[in-house]
């Protein structure tokens, strides 16, 4: 069976049997090149068999910052993406390269399935987000269990959020923990770009519950990207 692409699709984050996910970002450079290399990866898929090793899903999506894009992809195990790597990365690699050469492959992580995830507001079946916002949150020497109190303390900042800012634009909140245990990933979805920019630019005035996130303990760094959704791909019927 033949890989189906979704354009502008994301991916199900609640698919059922996701028990590895890998996240990896690229930079191609320009806007023109972000829309080419999202078009080499369909091409590539489509016209293979798809991988039937614990792939669940592939999707892609692209910078707001014109330079990268962010491939999140849904596996049953982490054994499932060693097994692929071997025997099917390559050739779709250099296909995408002779299409859009220069692209530098950036990082790769490897995580957990969903630990924690929470839905601010309602949302219409299928619908779609504006925009995904992709928090990273790095810890060194952090004790057992700091990233799942960074977690809570977010979620407590967020229910918090919602009761003195509502309507901000926030549809939700999921967060994955590195299987190397140094990174939390919160994969949020809003409803537009400029919904976040406004809610990050009111969040100068961060709240008590805002700051014991931003000085939890163990917490040496992070960033902030937004991404608009732009393909995701699956197994045929």
């Amino acid at each position: 069976m033949n890989a189906v692409a979704h354009p502008d699709a994301r991916p199900d984050l609640h698919r059922p049997g996701v028990g590895a996910v890998l996240v990896s970002t690229w930079r191609v450079g320009t806007p023109e090149r972000q829309r080419a290399a999202v078009e080499a990866v369909r091409t590539a898929w489509e016209s293979r068999e798809w991988p039937d090793l614990g792939l669940l899903s592939y999707s892609v999506l692209i910078g707001t910052d014109g330079d990268t894009l962010l491939h999140y992809s849904q596996w049953t195990e982490q054994q499932a993406y060693d097994d692929f790597v071997r025997t099917y990365r390559d050739d779709r690699n250099a296909e995408i390269d002779a299409a859009v050469p220069g692209i530098e492959r950036v990082e790769l992580r490897r995580y957990g399935p969903i630990h924690r995830s929470t839905a601010r507001r309602a949302t219409a079946t299928g619908e779609l987000p504006g925009v995904v916002v992709v928090a990273e949150a790095d810890f060194g020497g952090a004790g057992a269990g700091r990233r799942e109190e960074w977690v809570d303390a977010v979620l407590t900042a967020l229910d918090e959020d919602a009761a003195t800012r509502p309507g901000s634009g926030g549809i939700g909140a999921h967060f994955h923990l590195t299987v190397e245990g140094d990174r939390v990933l919160n994969y949020a979805e809003w409803e537009s770009e400029r919904a976040h920019e406004e809610w990050s630019a009111d969040g100068a005035r961060l709240s008590e519950a805002w700051k014991r996130v931003h000085h939890h303990p163990g917490l040496v760094g992070g960033r902030v990207r937004r991404y608009a959704p732009a393909l995701s791909l699956s197994a045929g019927a």
